[in-house]
């Protein structure tokens, strides 16, 4: 079976609750839609906000306190917020990525070793059972060290390390006052190489589930292991997964039953979030960003801007200003969509009130730099 790109799009779309808001409580929602990224506090409530149906804050603070939802360094070396469930076999899945560049030589630079970190490590979980400030945290490091530690070295061994970020309330229940408490269940132990293979194998699959089909190529990069192991999970999976034809002719592979909507389902316009996982989950980022403004949303530092969705693809970018959203289309849009967007706008707003009206106001300067506007609007308009 061959499947086009639209119908990539559509799929991907479904599956991550972007055709229509669903009626989901956030950690339902937050295991369908397999990971959300949270380098930024703010991210998973807006995330979440585009996919769940009456979408209410209170419940992501309630899930992220109760550790039913966790944050924590997961696949792409990066902050994401997954189902408790889901930590432990997608941790076992990147371990070896992990280790491999949070203790390699900049780790080293300090005077310890990778034999150090191993013997730190049981210890420093058994210290953070209970929530431990970023503070105690760097105290505790710098009493078995015997020496102050430099701030890359804690900074690479809690990446490291199978902690999870504990919520330390605000408008987004994460800060900038870090603590941190130990993963729940993690074994010390974290190098066996066949958990690494099985947690891959489970990986794989949840990530077919919420963004397939997919190539070898968009498996590995995801998570960002190497594709002689993906390949090695993918035959594993063999048995249990289907094979079709992209566009270009790559074998792509899905989980059977998985939604596979027509290519020309209708998709609402969205507002999506700083880094959200659509823009960032394949090799080929063209099935939801547009190869032409792919520089535009991504910038070269690694932000990835908040974007307008229009019609299942990135369109353009949006910023909280004063008296509403300034949505920037980078091409013209008509004027339903306009319409569309303006009722988003209006709902983000209500979101934000309480919160943060101002949310990624940090990032201004990628604005002040220049983007290409072929329309701006100030949303939710009169």
């Amino acid at each position: 079976m061959v499947i086009t790109a639209r119908a990539l799009n559509r799929s991907t779309l479904a599956r991550q609750l972007l055709l229509g808001r669903e009626p989901l409580g956030v950690v339902d929602a937050v295991r369908r839609v397999v990971a959300l990224q949270a380098q930024h506090p703010a991210s998973p409530y807006l995330a979440l906000w585009n996919r769940i149906g009456g979408f209410d804050p209170a419940g992501l603070d309630s899930a992220v306190d109760g550790f039913r939802t966790v944050k924590s360094t997961l696949m792409r070396i990066t902050l994401h917020m997954v189902h408790a469930e889901d930590y432990r076999p997608f941790r076992e899945a990147v371990e070896p990525t992990l280790r491999a560049s949070r203790l390699g030589s900049r780790f080293t630079a300090s005077g310890l070793t990778t034999d150090d970190a191993d013997a730190l490590v049981p210890d420093l979980l058994k210290y953070a059972d209970r929530r431990r400030t970023f503070t105690e945290i760097r105290g505790w490091l710098d009493e078995r060290v015997g020496a102050p530690t430099e701030p890359v070295t804690w900074r690479l061994l809690r990446q490291y390390a199978p902690l999870w970020h504990a919520p330390v309330g605000g408008p987004w229940s994460f800060g900038t006052q870090q603590s941190y408490i130990s993963a729940a269940g993690k074994q010390p132990v974290l190098t066996d190489p066949d958990a690494a293979a099985t947690g891959l194998q489970t990986l794989i699959r949840r990530y077919l589930e919420g963004f397939g089909p997919a190539s070898v190529a968009d498996m590995a990069q995801f998570a960002l292991v190497q594709r002689a192991r993906v390949r090695a999970a993918v035959q594993a999976l063999d048995a249990g997964l289907e094979k079709l034809e992209g566009p270009d002719g790559t074998v792509m592979y899905d989980v059977p039953g998985a939604p596979r909507p027509a290519e020309d389902t209708p998709a609402p316009p969205r507002l999506m979030a700083m880094w959200d996982s659509i823009l960032l989950a394949y090799a080929d980022r063209g099935r939801v960003v547009p190869p032409a403004y792919r520089k535009h949303v991504t910038r070269i530092n690694g932000d990835v801007l908040p974007t307008l969705l229009v019609d299942g693809y990135v369109a353009g970018v949006w910023r909280p200003v004063d008296g509403g959203i300034e949505a920037l289309a980078f091409h013209p849009l008509p004027g339903h969509v306009w319409q569309g967007l303006a009722a988003e706008a209006e709902s983000l707003r209500a979101l934000l009130a309480d919160r943060d009206p101002r949310v990624y106001s940090r990032y201004g300067h990628w604005w002040a730099k220049g983007l290409p506007a072929a329309e701006t609007r100030l949303l939710p308009g009169p």
